[in-house]
């Protein structure tokens, strides 16, 4: 997970919380957030790149369309990239609240 950019863990956070999202899918979730316009050159190379990395898998709705999926990895990154977090700001999170 180290060697993904915030924008592909993003990506990934996306992902795992939607079921086999499409990439308009993504790409609008991901408009929400940033409150920006995704251009497809950005989107599409970073969604190859975490599926070359084993991340996600990518599947295929017709010949126009794919849904992507985290596998198994992406989930045990998705697990450690949150426990690495938790150690720095967890507590101070809720100790603010």
């Amino acid at each position: 997970m180290y060697d993904l950019t915030g924008f592909q863990r993003d990506l990934l956070y996306v992902i795992a919380g939607q079921d086999e999202p499409h990439g308009l899918a993504i790409k609008e979730e991901l408009e929400t957030y940033y409150e920006k316009e995704i251009h497809h050159g950005r989107l599409y190379p970073n969604l190859d790149d975490i599926v070359e990395k084993g991340l996600v898998e990518k599947g295929e709705l017709d010949q126009r369309t794919n849904y992507y999926t985290i596998t198994a990895r992406g989930r045990r990154e998705l697990e450690a990239r949150r426990e690495w977090e938790d150690q720095y700001v967890g507590d101070q999170l809720s100790e603010s609240e």
